[in-house]
């Protein structure tokens, strides 16, 4: 199968966003039971005079793989990062490529300082995407999250404009 590209979320992605959200790990991404939640959920990424920019992975088909998208302050020039993979575009290193790809346009097109996020220190892909991205761990929070009885800790992450961009080749981006 050839590289994914980055296109903006579309309303036309429903059923597949509803298709990721049938995985047990995407609880913490937001509410998605249903092709009626699915759509609501990318309506609020996609809101024109909303704070969130949001890029699907998308394979030849048009089919979406997975989402990248960055929450913006605008007053500050900081975004709040985060993505996450269809299964079927799983374990090929497109979601870090992606990531770097918009992580990228975020530190130029979009003209943001700094990028952070968070992931789970017990999902190590969430840790290689954030790394393949230039990511740089900046500290832990402890027991941050409650997941079935079991406290998780967080790992916390940002990537600034002035830090070396990684070696990750980026995917093709279509931003319209």
């Amino acid at each position: 199968m050839p590289d994914p590209h980055l296109r903006p979320l579309r309303s036309g992605d429903a059923s597949r966003v509803l298709e990721a959200f049938a995985e047990p790990d995407m609880s913490r991404q937001g509410h998605v039971e249903n092709l009626a939640d699915a759509r609501c959920y990318i309506e609020r990424l996609c809101d024109p005079d909303g704070v969130h920019r949001a890029f699907a992975m998308v394979g030849e088909d048009d089919e979406l793989l997975g989402l990248v998208a960055v929450a913006i302050d605008g007053e500050n020039r900081n975004g709040w990062f985060f993505y996450w993979t269809h299964p079927e575009g799983r374990g090929r290193g497109w979601t870090g490529r992606a990531a770097a790809t918009i992580a990228h346009h975020a530190l130029t097109v979009l003209g943001l300082e700094r990028l952070e996020l968070g992931y789970r220190a017990n999902n190590p892909a969430s840790g290689g995407v954030a790394r393949a991205a230039g990511f740089v761990q900046e500290g832990l929070e402890r027991g941050k999250f409650l997941v079935d009885g079991e406290r998780l800790d967080v790992v916390t992450c940002a990537r600034l404009l002035t830090d070396p961009a990684p070696t990750t080749p980026l995917l093709r981006l279509n931003d319209r």
